[in-house]
C-alpha cells in the first residue's frame, strides 16, 4: 500500500491472492457465459461513498509547488482514510467494485426477497461509517467528509474488452440512482434512492423525505427491544455466500486454492505493467511510484433512446478502438466507468515501464484519432469530449490489504476531470501538455479561461486541432545561436573534423559531409552554432536548418526548406515571394521552367507548354536538376555550407538528393544525428560515402564539466560536495550540467562570496563556509581582462543536503524514460540500488531485494553491466573528486562471508556463483541521472524503510579497518555515549515507525547505535610476531635506529609488522560512514546521524581531508540548530551527551586551526576542555597556579584502576579528547611570538604530557613526547628538546604491535630526521628521512608524508644534492596536488623558489606558477597565520626580483618579510626564512642603488647587525645555519668598515646566477604602488649556456653554503 495500513500483507502471497486483492468478488467468483460484451443482471444493494473536500485538498497541495512531498502526503491521507472505509465495508460483507477518483462503490448481491434485510445491513454499515469516519481533520486545514448514497434493485454487469484486456462495468437505473443520491447528500449525510426506500423495512428508519428529488435522507435507525441487530447480521450472512470464513482475512477470495483457469481470467482485468511486477514477485510496497504521466479522459454521452444491449456494444467498440490506439502510443486504458449520461475512459501515458520520450505528442495524436472515430462510427453518440493533462502523480496501490486498486492521484487528475465538463465537444489540453508536446503552435487554439470547481488555478487551456501540414516559411536557421561570451568546452576534436572537411573540399573540389553523432544534451546544436560562426567569419555562405520529428513524414521537406532559404524567400512577405523568387531564378533557370516551383514554394508562375506535358515523375526529376544547376553555379562564387540539426528526422527524398549533391558539387554538409535513430537507405548511402565522416561526440571530461559549471554559476570555483553532485549526475553531459546549475540557482540553495575580499578571522563557526571554500581552492583560472569584474566563489547553504535535492522535471523525464526501457526485474534492482547510493555492494543490494537469491542477482547485474547501466567500480574510467573505492575488504565482512560459506557448504550453486563473482563486489551507476530519478520514484514511507534497512546493514561496518585494529574513529566513542541509552539497550537510533510500511515495522527494533558490548576482534587480536619481537626498551638512539633498520629490512607479510594489511579507513569513510549518516538523515534519525557525522569528520581529519571534515561538521551543526544568544537559552534540536558536545567542539577546533581561524580554534578548544572537566586558565596568574599543580601532579594509570572495563574506556575516551585539545592549544599559542603566548603553550604541553601518562598507552605517550620535542625546538629550549626526544625513544619499544604504534614510530623517525637536520647532520637526516618515508608509505598518512618530504628536501638542498631535491619535490607534488592543502602548497612553492634561486638551473615548477599562487593566497587566513613559512616565501621572492633589478617589487616583498620576522620562532621554517631575510639585508647594503626605495628607510650596518644578534639569540636550536649567518654578519661588518669587497663569495653574482635557468612563467611588471594589486605580464627568458664553460666560472655562479656536518 502507499501508506497507512494497520493490517500487513503476507510477504509471500500466491499470485491468485494478489490478483484477487485487486479485483471485486463479482469477478473472482463469476463464471464466463458469453463472448464480450458479456451482460448479466442481478439484484443487489449499491453503496456509494463520496469523499468530499478531497479535490479542494488536492488543489491546496498544488499551490505549494512541492509536488513530490505534497503528492506523498496526499496519497498517504487518501489511502489511510479510504482503507478504513474499505475494511469496514468488507466486515459487513460488501464487495468493493471500484475506487474511482474520490468515489468508492460497493455492492451486496442477493436475491430479490432478501433485499430488505440487506438494505438494513447496508444502512447500519453507512451509519457506522459516518460515525467513525465522517470527518477527517488534516494538518493542512482542509477537512475530508463523506457523502453516502444507497440504491437497490436490478444491477446490470457488463464485461467489455477482448481476450487480452477486459473491463467490468455496472450499469442500469439503480446505478444512476446511487450517483444521484450521492449528489443530493450533503457532507456527513446518507441519502437513499426512492426505489431503495420502497424496498426497505421503513419502520426501522428515521428519515426525512426529500419530495422534490424523490429521495430519502437517512437520520438514524430505530433499534427496538425485540430486534437484535446481531441476530439480523447473522441472518444476512446466510445471504452472502462469499463472506469470510476465517478471522485471518477479510475476504474469502484471498484464500482460494490455486486455479490456473481462474488466474488467466483474472489477469485480463489487470494492466500489463502491474502484471509484470506481480509476476516478478515484487511486494505490494515496491509497486507504487511518483512519476510524471499524461492522462487522457474520453467522455462519451449517448442518446437516451439507445437500448442497453446496444449501448453495451457501443462501449465495447469504443473500448477496443481506444485501447488499440492508446497502446500504440505507449499508453494504457486504465479504467472505464459509467455516469448518468454515458461512460468515461481514463487512459494514462507514462505508467511504470511505459515511458516514452514524446508521450504528450502521442497522447494528443491518439486523442484526435479517438475523437474522429467516435463521431464517425458510434451512431448513438451525442457528444464526444476529450481532455489531456500532464503532470506528477502518485501511481500505485491505494486501499486496504484485502482489497486495493492501482490508481493515479494528483492535481492533474482532478484537472482532467474538470476540463471535460468545462470544454465539452472538444479535444482540450492544459498548458504543460501544449508545451511538452513540441508540436507546432498552429496545431492549437487557445481556449477562454473558465471557472472550475475546487480548481483555483487551472492555467491556460488549448484546443488541439490535429496535425496540419507544416509550412516552411518563417522556419529558418538554427534554434540555438552562438553566445560569444559562452566558451565551447572540450570540443577541439569535433571542430578539427570540420576544418579537415573544409580543407578536403578546397583541395579536392569535392563535396564533404561531417555527421556528428551524439546523445541528447551532448551539445550538438551548440557545436553547429560554433561552426556557423566560424564559417561566417571566413565569409562562407551558410544554410542552416533544424528539423523535427514531424518533418520526416513530409516528402522532400528538408530540401524544400533549404532551397527556400537559399533563394531568400523564407522570410519575405507572401505577396512579394513570387517576385523575389523570379529575381533569384533569372539567368539560372529558364523562364518556362519557373512554374515548376509553384507547388513547392507556394507561388503562381504561368504554366508553360513544356511543363504542362510533364508527368509528376518528370517534374520532380526536372526540379532536382534545376536545384543541382543553381547550387553548382553558386558554389563557384562563394563556398556553401549546409548545417542540418537533428538530421535523423530528414525525409528519405531529401537524403537521396543530398547523396547525389555530395558527389556532384563541392558543398560542405554538416549534420547532427542521434545514435539510436534508425536511418533510411538514403541516409545509409551518405554515411557509407568516402566523402562523409561520422564523428561521435564524446562526453565532457571532468575538468571541462566543472569549468562549464563555474561558468554557468558565475563563480571561479565550486565546493567539493557540489563537484561530486554535478559529476555523478552529469557524467559528462553538458545539457545536464547546465540544467542542474540553473535548477540550483532557481532553488536558492547556493551562496556566492567575493573572492577579492580579504579573508578575516571569524568569531562564529556558522560564518566559515566562504573561508573554508577559499582555503581549499587551487587552480583558479586567470583573471578576466575586465578590471572591474568581480570574482566569486560558490558555497552550498548549511541546511541543504545535496543528496536529496530533486532533479529538474526535464532531466527526471529523460532518466525515467531510460529506466522504463529496462525489464521489470532490472527496474526493481536499479530502484533498490538507488536507495543505497551512487556505489553499492551486492550483499547490501541483495538485502533489499525480497526473495532474490545470489544467482538471480548476478544474472540481472550482468545484464545491466552489459548495457552499461551499471559498471564495476574498478572499471570506472573517470570519477569525481571523491572516488568510491572498495570498502568491503574489511575483516568484519570477510568473517560474515565465511559464516555464509559455512552455512552454504556443499551447495554446488553457491560455489559456482562465488567462482564467477567479479572482485571487488562493488558497482556504481554508469548512466547519468538514473540513480537520482529512480530514488525519487519511491514513495516517502517506503523510501525511509529502505534507508533504514541500509542503515541496519552498514551499522556493524562503521569502524576502523582491520589493519587499524578496529575501534571508533573518535576513540572509544561508543563507550562514552552509552550512559544516554536506555537500560534495556534498546534503540535511540531509530524512533521512526510508519504503519504503512511493512519493512519499517520489521526492522525498527533492530537498528540502534553501536553499544559498548560490540566487541572489536581487532582490538584483542595480537600480532603473531609480538612474542618473537623483543619488548626491551631502547636505551639509546642507536638501538632504536638499529631496530628500525632491521624491521624495515625484514618487513614481509609473514612477520605481520609493517605489511600486515593496507589501511582501508578511507574506503570505509566514503562507503560506510558517509552513506550511513546520509541514511540516518533521510529516515529522520538525527541523533544517530550526529554520531556518524562526528565519526566521519574524525576519519576525514585522520586522512588529512580538512574540507570534508568541515563538510561533515557543518551538517552536524545544522542538526543542532542555530546557537542561542545566551547559553541558558540554548535548546538543541538533537539531544546529545556532554562527551559528544565536547568532541564536536574539539573537531571544529582542529578544522578551524587548519583553516587559519586561530581565535575561533582557541575558543572551541577551551570550550571542549571545559566540557571534558579540564579547565584551561585565561590569565597569567592562572597559568602560574596551574603550572605549579601540573609540575607536582602524580599520574594514576587507568590500568591500575578498579573500575569495570566499560567505565575505564569511558575515561579513556575523555582522556583522549583532552590530550588532543591540549595538543591543539600549544600549537595555537606557539604561532604567536609573545611571552604570554609562550607561557600558555608551555602549560598546554605540560598538561598534555600528564594526561598522556594517565592514558597509559605507549603510542600516545610516544606521540606526546614527540610533540613536546617539536615544541621545545620551536621555542629554542635545546635541553628539553633533546630530553623529550630521548624519552620518546625509550617509550617506543612497544609501538610495533598496532597501527597507532607504527604511526607514533613514524612520527618519531620524522622528528629524528628533523633534529639531525637542525643540528647539521645532513647525511643522517637524509637516511632517516628515507626510512620515515617508507613507513609513511605503509601507513597512508599524507600529512605526515608531506612533512617527511619537506625535511628530506631541506637536507638534500643544504647538502647541494639538487637532483635529489627535484625527485623529492616531484613526489611531494604528486602527493599534495591531489588535495586542497594551501599550507602544504605554500611550503612546496617555497622549496621550488629555493631551487630556482640556488639549484644550478634545475626547475621543478615555473616561477610564474609560484608567484601566481602566492598572489592568490597570501591574504588567506591559512597563510597569514603561518609567519614562518611566509617569511621564507617573501624573502625568496625579494631575492628573485633583485636579480632582475625590479627594485619596486623587491621592496614590496622585503617589506612584507620585515613585518613577519618578529612573529617567527626557532623552527626550521622560521630559521630558514630568517636566513633568507638576512641575505636580503646584505644584498640591500651592497647592491641596491641609493634612492630607489620609497617606503623602506635606508638602514645602516649597525641596524642590520641587530637582526643578526636576534637570529643567534632566537635560533639556538637550529645551528645548521649558524656558520652561514656568521659569514653574512662578517660581510656586513666589513661593509661597515668601508672595506670594498666583492660579494662573489657571499651571494651568487646577479648577472650570471640565473643565466642557466630556462624560465617559462609570469612576472610582475613594475608598479610603484605597494597595495598588493599588481599587474601580470608574461615573458620568457632563455639564455644559451656553452657546454665548454670553464669550471671556475661555474663555481663563481654558485653560492658557497657552509654547513655543520
Amino acid at each position: 500500500m502507499a501508506t497507512g495500513d494497520r493490517v500487513r500483507a503476507p510477504l509471500l502471497w500466491p499470485v491468485e491472492a494478489r490478483l484477487a486483492a485487486l479485483l471485486p468478488d463479482l469477478l473472482v467468483f463469476r463464471k464466463p457465459r458469453a463472448p464480450e460484451p458479456e451482460l448479466a443482471t442481478a439484484q443487489g444493494v449499491l453503496l456509494g461513498v463520496h469523499v468530499t473536500g478531497f479535490t479542494a485538498l488536492v488543489d491546496r497541495f498544488s499551490l505549494t509547488c512541492k509536488s513530490e512531498d505534497d503528492l506523498d502526503k496526499l496519497a498517504h491521507i487518501f489511502s489511510y482514510y479510504i482503507s478504513d472505509i474499505i475494511e469496514h465495508v468488507l466486515c459487513f460483507g460488501g464487495d468493493i467494485l471500484n475506487i474511482t477518483g474520490n468515489v468508492l462503490l460497493a455492492l451486496w448481491t442477493v436475491e430479490q426477497n432478501q433485499l430488505s434485510d440487506i438494505i438494513t445491513l447496508v444502512a447500519k454499515c453507512s451509519l457506522e461509517i459516518q460515525e467513525k469516519f465522517g470527518v477527517y481533520h488534516t494538518r493542512e486545514g482542509q477537512d475530508l467528509q463523506l457523502k453516502i448514497g444507497l440504491s437497490a434493485g436490478r444491477i446490470s454487469q457488463v464485461i467489455v474488452g477482448d481476450e487480452q484486456r477486459q473491463y467490468l462495468l455496472v450499469i442500469g437505473r439503480d446505478v444512476d440512482d446511487v450517483q444521484l443520491a450521492q449528489r443530493l447528500a450533503q457532507a456527513n449525510e446518507i441519502v437513499l434512492s426512492w426505489n431503495c426506500w420502497t424496498l426497505c423495512e421503513q419502520y426501522m428508519f428515521e428519515v426525512e423525505i426529500m419530495k422534490e428529488d424523490e429521495a430519502v435522507k437517512l437520520r438514524d435507525m430505530r433499534i427496538t427491544d425485540p430486534f437484535d441487530f446481531d441476530e439480523h447480521f447473522d441472518k444476512c450472512l446466510n445471504y452472502l455466500p462469499h463472506y469470510r470464513t476465517s478471522a485471518n482475512t477479510l475476504r474469502t477470495a484471498l484464500e482460494l486454492d490455486p486455479d490456473s483457469a481462474l488466474e488467466q481470467t483474472l489477469r485480463k482485468h489487470i494492466m500489463k505493467n502491474l502484471l509484470k511486477k506481480i509476476d516478478e514477485g515484487q511486494p505490494t510496497e515496491y509497486i507504487s511510484e511518483f512519476r510524471t504521466v499524461t492522462m487522457v479522459l474520453v467522455s462519451l454521452e449517448f442518446h437516451k433512446t439507445g437500448w442497453m444491449l446496444h449501448l453495451c456494444h457501443l462501449i465495447q467498440e469504443a473500448a477496443l478502438y481506444i485501447s488499440t490506439v492508446i497502446e500504440k502510443g505507449g499508453g494504457q486504458l486504465s479504467q472505464i466507468f459509467m455516469f448518468e449520461k454515458g461512460c468515461m475512459f481514463l487512459c494514462v501515458f507514462g505508467l511504470p515501464g511505459d515511458k516514452k520520450p514524446d508521450e504528450c505528442a502521442h497522447a494528443l495524436e491518439s486523442s484526435v484519432s479517438i475523437f474522429n472515430f467516435c463521431w464517425e462510427n458510434l451512431t448513438e453518440t451525442k457528444l464526444v469530449s476529450i481532455s489531456i493533462t500532464n503532470g506528477p502523480v502518485f501511481c500505485g496501490v491505494v486501499g486496504a490489504v484485502a482489497r486495493h486498486e492501482y490508481t493515479v492521484i494528483g492535481p492533474k487528475v482532478s484537472l482532467v476531470a474538470r476540463m471535460i465538463t468545462a470544454y465539452p465537444g472538444l479535444v482540450s489540453c492544459d498548458e504543460v501538455t501544449y508545451l511538452r508536446s513540441m508540436l507546432p503552435a498552429y496545431n492549437f487554439k487557445k481556449l477562454p479561461e473558465k471557472m472550475m470547481k475546487n480548481i483555483s488555478n487551472p492555467g491556460k487551456t488549448y484546443e488541439y486541432l490535429g496535425h496540419r501540414r507544416c509550412i516552411m516559411f518563417g522556419k529558418r536557421h538554427l534554434i540555438r545561436v552562438r553566445n560569444k561570451n559562452h566558451p565551447l568546452f572540450d570540443r577541439e576534436k569535433e571542430l578539427e573534423a570540420f576544418q579537415m572537411a573544409q580543407q578536403g573540399c578546397l583541395h579536392q573540389k569535392k563535396g564533404q559531409a561531417v555527421l556528428y553523432e551524439g546523445g541528447k544534451g551532448y551539445g550538438k546544436s551548440r557545436l553547429l552554432a560554433e561552426i556557423n560562426l566560424l564559417a561566417q567569419k571566413e565569409e562562407h555562405r551558410v544554410l542552416s536548418l533544424k528539423l523535427k520529428e514531424a518533418d520526416s513524414k513530409q516528402h522532400f521537406y528538408a530540401i524544400q526548406t533549404l532551397m527556400a532559404i537559399f533563394f531568400e524567400i523564407d522570410t519575405c512577405p507572401a505577396f512579394y515571394r513570387q517576385e523575389c523568387l523570379h529575381k533569384q531564378l533569372c539567368g539560372k533557370v529558364e523562364e518556362p521552367l519557373h512554374c515548376l516551383f509553384n507547388d513547392l514554394f507556394f507561388v503562381k508562375f504561368p504554366l508553360s507548354f513544356e511543363v504542362s506535358h510533364m508527368d509528376d515523375l518528370a517534374r520532380q526529376k526536372k526540379i532536382k536538376e534545376c536545384f543541382f544547376q543553381v547550387l553548382q553555379e553558386a558554389v563557384r562564387e562563394t563556398p556553401l555550407i549546409f548545417l542540418i540539426d537533428e538530421a535523423q528526422h530528414m525525409d528519405a527524398a531529401s537524403w537521396e538528393f543530398l547523396g547525389t549533391l555530395l558527389s556532384s558539387a563541392p558543398i560542405i554538409m554538416v549534420m547532427t544525428l542521434m545514435p539510436t535513430s534508425t536511418l533510411c537507405g538514403g541516409a545509409q548511402h551518405v554515411l557509407q560515402s568516402p566523402q562523409a565522416m561520422l564523428k561521435p561526440i564524446s562526453k565532457l571530461a571532468a575538468n571541462s564539466l566543472l569549468k562549464m559549471a563555474c561558468w554557468e554559476l558565475g563563480a571561479v570555483s565550486i565546493p567539493q560536495e557540489l563537484q561530486i553532485y554535478l559529476l555523478r549526475r552529469c557524467l559528462g553531459n553538458p545539457l545536464y550540467c547546465k540544467a542542474l546549475c540553473r535548477d540550483l540557482l532557481s532553488k536558492d540553495i547556493l551562496l556566492f562570496h567575493d573572492l577579492q575580499k580579504g579573508e578575516e578571522e571569524n568569531s562564529k563557526w556558522e560564518t566559515l563556509s566562504a573561508n573554508a571554500m577559499k582555503s581549499t581552492m587551487y587552480g583558479i583560472p586567470p583573471v578576466s581582462s575586465e578590471e572591474d569584474q568581480k570574482l566569486y566563489v560558490c558555497t552550498v547553504k548549511d541546511e541543504v543536503n545535496l543528496d536529496t535535492v530533486l532533479l529538474p522535471p526535464l532531466l527526471k523525464e529523460i532518466a525515467v524514460n531510460q529506466l522504463d526501457q529496462l525489464s521489470p526485474e532490472e527496474q526493481l534492482l536499479v530502484k533498490c540500488a538507488a536507495v543505497i547510493g551512487h556505489s553499492f555492494h551486492i550483499d547490501l543490494l541483495q538485502h533489499l531485494l525480497p526473495g532474490w537469491d545470489k544467482h538471480k542477482l548476478l544474472q540481472v547485474l550482468r545484464a545491466l553491466v552489459d548495457i552499461h547501466v551499471l559498471r564495476w567500480c574498478n572499471e570506472s574510467q573517470e570519477f569525481p573528486a571523491e572516488p568510491i573505492s572498495v570498502p568491503f575488504s574489511v575483516e568484519v565482512i570477510e568473517k560474515h562471508k565465511e559464516e555464509k560459506k559455512k552455512s552454504d557448504a556443499g551447495s554446488p550453486l553457491r560455489q559456482k556463483e562465488e567462482l564467477f563473482l567479479p572482485q571487488p563486489e562493488v558497482l556504481e551507476f554508469g548512466v547519468p541521472l538514473l540513480r537520482e530519478a529512480a530514488w525519487e520514484l519511491w514513495p516517502k514511507a517506503q523510501q525511509r524503510a529502505l534507508h533504514l534497512e541500509c542503515a541496519c546493514f552498514l551499522r556493524d561496518l562503521a569502524c576502523r579497518c582491520g589493519s587499524c585494529q578496529g575501534g571508533d574513529f573518535v576513540p572509544f566513542h561508543r563507550f562514552a555515549i552509552c550512559s544516554i541509552k536506555s537500560s534495556r539497550g534498546t534503540s535511540r537510533f531509530c524512533s521512526y515507525k510508519d504503519t504503512g510500511s511493512v519493512l519499517t515495522q520489521v526492522i525498527t527494533d533492530r537498528l540502534q547505535l553501536p553499544s559498548p558490548q560490540d566487541s572489536f576482534q581487532f582490538q584483542t587480536k595480537l600480532s603473531r610476531s609480538r612474542e618473537a619481537f623483543t619488548s626491551a626498551p631502547c636505551r639509546s638512539e642507536e638501538e632504536f635506529l638499529d631496530r628500525v633498520s632491521r624491521t624495515l629490512a625484514q618487513a614481509s607479510p609473514e612477520n605481520d609488522l609493517l605489511t600486515t594489511k593496507p589501511c582501508h579507513c578511507e574506503e570505509i569513510l566514503k562507503s560506510v560512514l558517509s552513506p550511513l549518516a546520509q541514511h540516518c538523515l533521510v529516515i529522520g534519525e538525527n541523533t544517530c546521524a550526529f554520531y556518524y557525522l562526528l565519526e566521519a569528520a574524525a576519519a576525514s581529519l585522520d586522512l588529512s581531508d580538512n574540507y570534508m571534515a568541515f563538510f561533515y561538521l557543518r551538517k552536524a551543526s545544522s542538526l543542532l540548530g542555530q546557537p542561542a544568544a545566551f547559553s541558558f537559552l540554548k535548546k538543541r534540536k538533537v539531544k546529545i551527551c556532554q562527551f559528544e558536545e565536547a568532541t564536536f567542539c574539539r573537531l571544529r577546533s582542529e578544522v578551524c586551526f587548519n583553516m587559519g581561524q586561530m581565535t575561533l580554534a582557541k575558543k572551541l578548544a577551551r570550550q571542549a576542555l571545559q566540557l571534558l572537566k579540564k579547565n584551561f586558565p585565561w590569565t597569567w596568574f592562572g597559568v602560574l597556579f596551574q603550572t605549579f599543580l601540573e609540575k607536582y601532579w602524580h599520574p594514576c594509570s587507568l590500568s591500575q584502576s578498579a573500575d569495570n572495563p566499560s567505565e575505564k574506556k569511558k575515561k579513556l575516551a575523555v582522556l583522549q579528547q583532552r590530550v588532543q585539545c591540549l595538543s591543539l592549544l600549544w600549537q595555537l599559542y606557539n604561532l604567536e611570538a609573545t611571552a604570554s603566548s609562550r607561557r600558555f603553550a608551555c602549560l598546554a604541553t605540560l598538561m598534555q604530557k600528564n594526561s598522556a601518562k594517565e592514558f597509559a598507552d605507549e603510542a600516545q605517550v610516544v606521540s606526546t613526547y614527540v610533540a613536546l620535542s617539536q615544541f621545545s625546538q620551536n621555542v629554542g629550549d635545546r635541553e628539553k628538546w633533546l630530553h623529550c626526544e630521548q624519552m620518546a625513544i625509550q617509550k617506543s619499544s612497544l609501538c610495533w604491535f598496532s597501527r597507532e604504534g607504527l604511526l607514533a614510530t613514524a612520527q618519531l623517525m620524522q622528528t629524528l630526521a628533523y633534529t639531525k637536520l637542525c643540528l647539521g647532520h645532513l647525511d643522517i637526516s637524509i637516511k632517516l628521512g628515507f626510512q620515515a618515508h617508507e613507513m609513511c608509505g605503509h601507513l597512508r598518512k599524507p600529512a605526515l608524508e608531506n612533512l617527511v618530504l619537506s625535511v628530506l628536501f631541506r637536507s638534500a638542498f643544504l647538502k647541494k644534492k639538487f637532483d635529489l631535491c627535484v625527485h623529492v619535490l616531484d613526489s611531494q607534488w604528486a602527493l599534495i596536488s591531489q588535495g586542497h592543502d594551501i599550507l602544504g602548497l605554500a611550503c612546496f612553492y617555497s622549496a621550488c623558489l629555493d631551487l630556482l634561486l640556488y639549484g644550478k638551473g634545475l626547475l621543478c615548477r615555473p616561477f610564474g606558477e609560484c608567484l601566481r599562487f602566492i598572489q592568490y593566497y597570501e591574504h588567506s587566513c591559512v597563510l597569514t597565520s603561518q609567519s614562518n613559512v611566509m617569511l621564507g616565501v617573501h624573502s625568496s621572492l625579494a631575492m628573485w626580483f633583485a636579480q632582475d633589478s625590479q627594485w619596486d617589487l623587491f621592496e614590496y616583498h622585503f617589506s612584507k618579510a620585515r613585518q613577519l620576522v618578529k612573529r617567527t620562532n626557532a623552527s626550521l621554517f622560521g630559521s630558514h626564512g630568517f636566513v633568507r631575510f638576512l641575505e636580503c639585508h646584505v644584498l640591500m647594503l651592497q647592491k641596491v642603488p641609493g634612492g630607489v626605495f620609497m617606503h623602506i628607510p635606508p638602514e645602516t650596518p649597525s641596524q642590520v647587525l641587530k637582526y643578526f644578534k636576534e637570529f643567534f639569540s632566537r635560533c639556538v636550536t637550529c645551528p645548521v645555519y649558524h656558520r652561514w649567518v656568521s659569514e653574512l654578519k662578517a660581510s656586513v661588518m666589513r661593509y661597515g668598515k668601508r672595506e670594498v669587497l666583492s660579494l662573489t663569495n657571499i651571494i651568487r653574482p646577479l648577472d650570471t646566477c640565473f643565466t642557466r635557468i630556462w624560465i617559462e612563467g609570469e612576472f610582475l611588471e613594475e608598479n610603484k604602488s605597494f597595495d598588493g594589486n599588481l599587474a601580470i605580464q608574461r615573458f620568457d627568458r632563455v639564455t644559451d649556456v656553452k657546454e665548454n664553460r670553464d669550471e671556475e666560472e661555474i663555481q663563481e655562479c654558485n653560492i658557497k653554503t657552509k654547513k655543520i656536518i
